[in-house]
């Protein structure tokens, strides 16, 4: 049985992948990842923090999950960072996703949040989800 946390994830790689406006504001492949690539150059997002807390009723197990995807983009230019956040947010929520062995119920954006990390000085925003999904 697939998690719900990679059935979910594996359903936003897929529905990103197919959205030419967000594969060209990632400079023309999506750049989504689970680890910051080796020397990566901004723009491009990674899955960030997830927790997934039981949702079951008494006929249905499933999940709430609240997850981040995280978009770094260049020094100077929170602009990127904030257009391909902006993309991911109207890509998903309340997204018809399709999650192998899970059904989502739905997924909401609930916070878009932008920092500039202190180290490197590269704009970071934070998009917050919400999902809740039942195993099939």
């Amino acid at each position: 049985m697939t998690s719900p946390i990679l059935a979910l994830r594996r359903a936003i790689l897929d529905a990103a992948s197919v959205d030419a406006e967000l594969v060209s504001l990632m400079s023309g492949s999506l750049r989504l990842y689970d680890e910051p690539p080796r020397n990566a150059e901004p723009v491009y997002a990674l899955f960030g923090d997830v927790t997934a807390q039981d949702w079951s009723t008494d006929t249905d197990r499933g999940h709430e999950q609240d997850l981040t995807l995280v978009v770094w983009s260049e020094r100077g230019s929170t602009r990127t960072g904030l257009a391909v956040a902006e993309r991911f947010a109207a890509l998903l929520d309340d997204a018809p996703l399709v999650l192998d062995g899970h059904r989502l119920v739905n997924v909401r954006v609930t916070e878009i949040a932008s920092a500039r990390d202190k180290d490197t000085q590269l704009s970071r925003v934070t998009l917050h989800l919400r999902a809740v999904t039942e195993r099939v």
